[in-house]
């Protein structure tokens, strides 16, 4: 097999992977959208959004390593959900807060020994702690669930895309 040969299937590659994350945030985002929509007053577009970065964040370059990385968000995400809704359920929004319940979800994470949930279980405690800044009525429990849901609902486009689309040869 010639580089170019070579260098051809990698841009297929590439260019194929592009397409699913693409395609992903497109689906992710408008069926969090709408999930949300359910729900009056918790911003639909933050939950188009939430869903549409989770798709892009747990696409892989094979489908082995995208299971991998869905799981990863689904259990980091509810960890950093429980947390923050805990926090918010007792005190409102403070950037201070912010630091307090990222620290507890890497106590959380290094308690159960599961390092590797610490980043994604940050980002959520980040994005349900904002979401709350945004509008100060929101119930902390139903902010955090619907945060992971839509966590979950990119996570579950990410991983149909994986599941469903042509199979590389090197995959």
């Amino acid at each position: 097999m010639t580089s170019q040969t070579t260098d051809r299937k990698v841009r297929r590659q590439e260019l194929s992977i592009a397409a699913q994350i693409a395609l992903g945030a497109f689906l992710a985002y408008l069926i969090g959208y709408f999930f949300t929509g359910f729900f009056p007053d918790y911003l639909p577009k933050i939950g188009g959004l939430w869903s549409a970065i989770s798709a892009v964040v747990v696409i892989q370059l094979n489908r082995k390593d995208t299971t991998t990385s869905a799981s990863l968000r689904v259990i980091g995400s509810a960890i950093g959900a429980m947390t923050s809704a805990v926090y918010l359920s007792f005190l409102p929004f403070h950037p201070i807060g912010i630091g307090v319940a990222i620290f507890a979800t890497g106590l959380v994470c290094t308690t159960f020994n599961i390092p590797d949930y610490m980043r994604l279980s940050a980002i959520t405690v980040l994005v349900v702690m904002v979401t709350a800044s945004l509008d100060p009525k929101l119930s902390p429990a139903i902010n955090a669930l619907l945060r992971f849901a839509e966590s979950c609902i990119g996570s579950a486009i990410a991983f149909l895309l994986a599941a469903l689309w042509p199979k590389h040869p090197t995959n």
